[in-house]
């Protein structure tokens, strides 16, 4: 007869488990053994921000720096803003004016070379001279390999003007402001 006052521990054989512990632990990657379980109820401590080599808090992380934060213009034309592998944040203003009686619009698209796709679309009408239109943007993308940002302006009555800052690498290990060394 089997005695249940002892903790019986079990191997888990998963692939998925093992490969989130290599993301979330890169020191243990060559740990080698089976993950284990056991039927013993454990208080957790969650050290995942730790053991990711992140603890600082995402706001502080995203900072704009010196060493990392690229800068873009685009006026009446198509700009590549973005074309290396990985998490970024894409930040900044655009603008429109009917200076010359027609509309215009600002675009950024994603593209693998043979598709494209608009991900951020603002499109000014036809209206009075002299009228502007303005907004801000402020958001995050992924490139994989092959994939870049452009950012698109349809007259020179339309500017975007940002900055574009690398937030994580394509297997999204956090990337920390330039000269940031977390303790």
């Amino acid at each position: 007869m089997a005695n249940n006052n002892y903790p019986q521990i079990t191997s888990v054989t998963s692939e998925a488990l093992q490969a989130q512990i290599r993301a979330l632990l890169p020191s243990q990657e060559g740990f080698g053994t089976d993950l284990m379980a056991q039927n013993v109820i454990v208080p957790i401590i969650d050290l995942t921000s730790a053991a990711e080599g992140s603890t600082v808090p995402e706001f502080l992380q995203t900072s704009i720096n010196f060493g990392n934060a690229t800068a873009f213009d685009v006026t009446n034309t198509t700009t590549t803003i973005i074309n290396n592998t990985g998490f970024y944040r894409v930040f900044g203003t655009w603008t429109c004016s009917n200076t010359f009686g027609g509309g215009g619009s600002v675009n950024f698209s994603m593209t693998d070379g043979l598709a494209t796709k608009v991900i951020y679309k603002n499109e000014n009408q036809s209206g009075s001279a002299d009228q502007r239109y303005s907004g801000t943007f402020d958001f995050n993308v992924f490139c994989a390999t092959g994939i870049s940002v452009t950012a698109f302006t349809s007259s020179a009555a339309c500017f975007i003007q940002g900055s574009t800052r690398p937030i994580a690498d394509i297997n999204g290990v956090l990337i920390n402001p330039v000269g940031f060394t977390p303790q």
